[in-house]
Order: structure tokens, then sequence, then C-alpha cells
């Protein structure tokens, strides 16, 4: 937000470079807090959290009538419109409140300025109220034009992608889909003869054409696809294994700085959901890939293997040798818990617990295996929109989820926790608890990020 006074102030020339290194920061941080006053309004809609004094009570944003429904079902993922209860309540204000003493600590707001924000209060509370309908409709604004800017979508996505956008939009978060809309089409059927290609070439090979080192890698994989989110039904199907044995594979052949490590078959399955939903309607648990033409299933192997590219190309050294990235991030998650909760994160210390003893499985397979999966792609609608960023704001957001336990945490002691921590009870969470996470990790990330002496070792 601009003071309109600044032009009276003696320290202008260095309020506004402030203003401007800050930015993108304020930008990032007001999309979670939008997203944070959906929650107190009972549903997942960006509206805005006031970081002034209040004399509102935040009782007074209640719930508005939902406006028709535009005829899609958001089911499962997004958008839901469940009211949250006091104590959650309680701990957003509470967080909100933290976020706006930091940020009055660091400047001087004039009359004015006050002024401008009360304005801007108002219509910001008034705009909170719109429907979830024209949160779509921004989605297909942006998506509908010749060409697609980035950041507007990353702020829109971060706050969740209606399923039926969602692979669209995955596409152009991750730079495999060109932001040209005139280019799209050629560049994705130019990529998917290149993945054809590839699996040729390495994948449809006989086993005497293969070194040791790639016939024992291609055991591995074959083991480890039946043992791929084992909850789910449908990933047990034989084509679907066989699917992912295809783009693990030929990932791993095509990326020998890490090759293929135990772990990356979790990060396939959110990418193979929301492609194959643009061809399987109804629930996963009725799909079956015998539906599926060789051409679509190999669209879908296509889009996955270049996705997965994508990703991993800005986390490359999580599996590596030694995976060096993951026992990095996890020292600084280990660091920003002490900083947050002194008083869990020395019971955990006084007990022995290393983070490296749980922290690890989470970063190795971004949570996957500690959530319900019907949540994992509204996850990762959050992971993607963060761009090159994502790394590092992985730290808060497992800081966050380790953290909603952390009262029971300091009641237990070493094997309790070790046993609690493999086995969180989670498998009743709904998009509220979700959300909440996310909502904390980014104010979190707001308060320390900019601070790196908060987290010196």
């Amino acid at each position: 937000m601009k003071n309109s006074s600044t032009s009276d102030h003696p320290n202008n020339n260095n309020n506004n470079n402030d203003n401007n290194n800050n930015s993108n920061l304020e930008s990032r941080f007001n999309q979670t807090l939008r997203n944070v006053q959906g929650l107190l309004q009972g549903r997942s809609f960006p509206g805005k959290v006031l970081l002034t004094r209040r004399s509102d009570p935040l009782n007074d944003l209640a719930s508005p009538e939902r406006s028709a429904d535009i005829g899609r079902n958001y089911s499962e993922n997004d958008l839901e419109a469940d009211e949250m209860d006091k104590s959650l309540e309680h701990e957003v204000q509470n967080a909100a409140k933290a976020i706006n003493n930091t940020t009055l600590h660091k400047s001087k707001s004039s009359t004015s300025s006050n002024d401008n924000t009360s304005s801007v209060s108002q219509r910001t509370t008034m705009g909170a109220r719109a429907t979830d309908s024209a949160r779509v409709m921004k989605f297909k604004k942006e998506l509908s034009g010749p060409t697609v800017i980035l950041e507007t979508l990353r702020e829109l996505a971060w706050s969740g992608v209606p399923p039926y956008m969602r692979s669209n939009v995955w596409r152009l978060l991750l730079g495999y889909a060109p932001p040209n809309s005139d280019r799209r089409e050629g560049v994705l059927t130019r990529k998917r003869i290149d993945y054809l290609e590839c699996v040729s070439q390495y994948y449809d090979i006989p086993d005497s054409e293969r070194s040791d080192d790639e016939i024992s890698m291609l055991r591995q994989i074959a083991v480890d696809c039946p043992r791929t989110v084992p909850d789910v039904t449908f990933f047990q199907e034989e084509r679907v294994q066989k699917s992912l044995e295809r783009i693990l594979y030929t990932w791993a052949i095509r990326h020998p700085a890490s090759g293929y490590v135990q772990g990356i078959n979790d990060l396939v399955t959110p990418f193979l959901i929301v492609f194959l939903s643009e061809y399987l309607e109804g629930s996963m648990e009725n799909w079956s890939m015998v539906d599926l033409s060789p051409e679509k299933i190999s669209n879908v192997e296509a889009d996955c293997y270049w996705c997965l590219s994508k990703l991993l190309d800005g986390m490359q050294d999580h599996y590596t040798f030694a995976q060096p990235g993951i026992q990095r991030l996890v020292f600084k998650l280990k660091e920003l818990v002490r900083r947050i909760d002194e008083p869990v994160s020395r019971h955990m210390e006084e007990q022995g617990l290393e983070f490296l003893q749980f922290a690890f499985r989470w970063f190795n397979c971004l949570l996957i295996r500690e959530i319900p999966f019907h949540l994992v792609t509204r996850l990762w609608d959050t992971y993607l929109a963060e761009g090159d960023a994502l790394p590092d704001f992985l730290v808060y957001i497992f800081a966050s989820f380790l953290l909603t336990w952390s009262d029971k945490l300091q009641k237990l002691e070493f094997q309790e926790m070790v046993i609690f921590l493999q086995h969180l009870p989670t498998e009743n969470w709904t998009h509220q608890e979700l959300e909440m996470v996310l909502s904390r990790a980014f104010m979190w990330h707001a308060m320390f990020n900019s601070c790196p002496s908060h987290l010196a070792s």
C-alpha cells in the first residue's frame, strides 16, 4: 500500500526504497491473508484479513449466502464452506495481530496513511463477500487471454485451483506449457513426441542392452511402484503401475546426476491424477486405465514426465548422493521450530529426538505420505504457485504442520513421539485443517524470511 503522505516525510527516499524492496513480499503476504479471511468465513475464498486495528469484530464477517452453483462440482478439492471453530479463529486472529505488530514496528504511519488504510479496509471487507464463482471467473479470464500473466496466475493458484482447471494451470505454473496461447498446442505436441522417443530409446529395449546399474535401477522401480500410495485402490491397477514405471525409469536415465531415488515415485502421483482427470470422469475410486486409448495414456505419461522434470529441476540436490538439499532444509526446519515454539523444541531435544528421524521423509515425499491423498492436489496448488521459492517455503509449511500438535508432543516421551510422528492423526483431515497449515506457514514466512539472522545457527 502506498502512503499518501510520504512526500511530507524527511526520510521519503528511504521509505520509497523500502516499499519497493518489500512490494513482492507484501503482495504474496496479502494473498495468504486473503485466504485466511476466507477460512474465517467458512470457505477458502481470497478476501483479505485486515492488518489495521479493527473497530469491527471478526465475528462480523459472517459467512454470506453462497451464490448459485456455476454448474461444476468442486467436491473434495477447493472452496469448502464449513464454519471454522472458535479456537481456529482465535489462532488466526492472534497470528494476524502478530504480523500487524511487526509491520507497525517497521514503519511509521501518518494520519493520512491511516485514513487511506481505513478506506481500503472497507473496500476489501466488501470484496471478501464476493461469491466463489467470482474467483472462478478470475481464473477463466486469466486463462482465456492470448498470453497468461504467470505472476497473476500464481497469486490465484496459491489459494487453490478449481479441479477442472488444474491440469492447464499446473502446466503453465511449471513452465511446461508456454504462456502464449498460440504456441501452447504445438509445444505440448512436440514434448509428447519427445517423451515417446525417450521411452522407445531407453525403456522399450531388452535387458541385454542395459548396464548392470540400469537393470538394478529398473528392478528397484518395479518393486516401489506397487508400494506407491497403497491405500488408494486405483494405484494398484497394473496399467497404472506400468505407467509409473515408464515415467520413473525414463526420468532416471535422463537425469544421471541423481538417478532414481525412493520417494520420487510418490512425486509422480499428483501429476498422474490431475492429468488423468482430463480423460476420466467421476470419483478416482471408479477410474480404470482400461478405458483410455494408448494415445491418451501416452499423453498423460508425457505430461507427468515433463512436469516432474520441471519440479525437480529446482531441487536437484534433494536427490543426489546423500541428499544434501534435504539435510539442509531439515536443519532449517529445526532452527525455525526453535524460534517459533521454544518449549516443544526444547522437549524434543531433551528426549533426544532428531528432526531427521521424521522430517526427512516429509521433504523426500513432500508430505504425500502424511495427509489424506484427496488433499494432496490442493497442497500442490500452493507448492507449484511458489515456483523457484518452493524449497525454502517447504520449511515453513512443515513447521506449521509439525506444530499443529505442539501441545501433544510436549506430553510424549521419545518412543511415543517417534511412533506418533510416523503415524500422524490426519486421516480425518479436511481442507479446513490444510488451509490453516498453509496460512500459518505464510504468516511465519512473512515474519522470519526477511530476517535471516533469526535462523542463524
